[in-house]
Order: structure tokens, then C-alpha cells, then sequence
């Protein structure tokens, strides 16, 4: 049995959950569209481009949370998760999800997106070990901080790092599946790196190192 490992955005699904979640809270009323989605757009071509802090995206996009209880949003996530997400899941990603618990393997799903958003999206795929973007609470509502250690970039690394420990577990012959260059420090990581629709920094690092690049619709 091997650990199987997976991004969210852009690799199990064909969009970005952060972004799409904005989109959501904006017809919920809790963010204003004027000001909300520009300031989050200009934050994901950060991204895209590698220069993103998240601590920055983060900060940001909490703020329509603040002084809302989980199980409040938690309400609102289900028929998002439901509505918007589950129709662009890649049916290549359910196949290849589906392979490795044929075959025994131990699937978690590592995402720099906020964690009730990620468990949500990934319960849909009956996954249920999750590592992601943990969110602060106080006095049982959102705070709008995060706590810990974000998994984005090296974090992810470290945070994984942290489970393996925790739970005994190995990385050999670990596999992990991701689109974005933002991900090349847990690629350089495990035994068996699969680029799943690379973005063209990670196609060309892929190419050099002779990964296998999959198409995924």
C-alpha cells in the first residue's frame, strides 16, 4: 500500500474552489462584488504566477466570514459543493482516484484552499483524509485568521511532514498528482510525481524531469 496523494484545485476539479466560493459569497450577499471579486482575481494571477502570499489571500477572503459560526457556513457549503463543484469534477480524476483504492493505496487529498471547502469537495469523492488550510475560530464563530501552518507551496511539505509522523505512515512509493508549478516542492518530494493539465512552468520542469504529464477532462 502506497500514500496517493492529490491537489484540489485545477487537478481534481477544472476550476479554482477558492475562486468559484468567492463567486458564492457575493450571491449569498456576504461580499460586495464591486470591491470582493477584483481584489481576489488580482490575488489568484498572483498565484498563477507564483508570487502569491497566501497569507495575504487569505486575510482577504475571510473577511465575509468574520462573526460567522461553522455550522452557518457549513449550511451554505453543501449545495455549493453540490451545485457548482461536483459537475466539474474530472471524471479522469474520479478513475484515477478509484485505481488507487482498487489497488489498496492510502488517498489524501493536500490543498491550499480553507478546509471546509476542501473536506466538502473531497467527501464528494469519498475521500476522507484531508490536509488544507486550517481556519481560526473564537468564542465558536470565524475569527478570520488562519492557524498553522498553511499548506501552499513549501507548507505543504511541512505539513505533510507533520501527518506522516503523526501517523506513521512513509513516503515510499508515494505517488502525487498537481497543475501547478506552486507545487514543485512536493513533486521533487515523492517517489512517483504525475503533472495533471500543468500550468507551462510545470510542463516544462515536468518535460526535463520526465514525469508523466496527464490530460484530465
Amino acid at each position: 500500500m502506497a500514500l496517493a496523494i492529490f491537489d484540489l484545485d485545477e487537478t481534481l476539479i477544472a476550476d479554482d474552489c477558492s475562486t468559484l466560493w468567492a463567486q458564492e459569497l457575493v450571491k449569498l450577499g456576504w461580499a460586495d462584488a464591486g470591491s470582493y471579486l477584483p481584489r481576489e482575481q488580482e490575488l489568484m494571477r498572483q498565484y498563477a504566477s507564483g508570487e502569491l502570499s497566501m497569507q495575504d489571500y487569505m486575510d482577504f477572503t475571510l473577511t465575509p466570514l468574520v462573526g460567522r459560526t461553522a455550522e452557518e457556513v457549513a449550511h451554505v457549503v453543501e449545495p455549493f459543493v453540490e451545485d457548482v463543484i461536483e459537475p466539474i469534477i474530472y471524471s479522469d480524476a474520479m478513475r484515477c482516484v478509484a485505481k488507487h483504492r482498487e489497488n489498496g493505496d492510502r488517498i489524501l487529498v493536500i490543498s491550499a484552499s480553507a478546509h471546509f471547502l476542501v473536506s466538502a469537495i473531497a467527501a464528494r469523492l469519498n475521500i476522507e483524509e484531508v490536509l488544507a488550510i486550517d481556519i481560526a475560530e473564537q468564542h465558536g464563530h470565524y475569527s478570520g485568521h488562519t492557524q498553522g501552518v498553511l499548506t501552499y507551496r513549501e507548507g505543504k511539505v511541512e505539513r505533510l511532514n507533520q501527518w506522516l509522523k503523526e501517523q506513521g505512515e512513509s513516503l515510499q512509493g508515494a505517488y502525487f498528482y498537481s497543475d501547478s508549478r506552486n507545487d514543485l516542492p512536493m513533486l521533487q518530494l515523492v517517489d512517483k510525481p504525475h503533472v495533471v493539465n500543468p500550468d507551462p512552468v510545470l510542463l516544462k520542469h515536468a518535460e526535463s524531469a520526465g514525469w508523466p504529464v496527464l490530460s484530465w477532462k
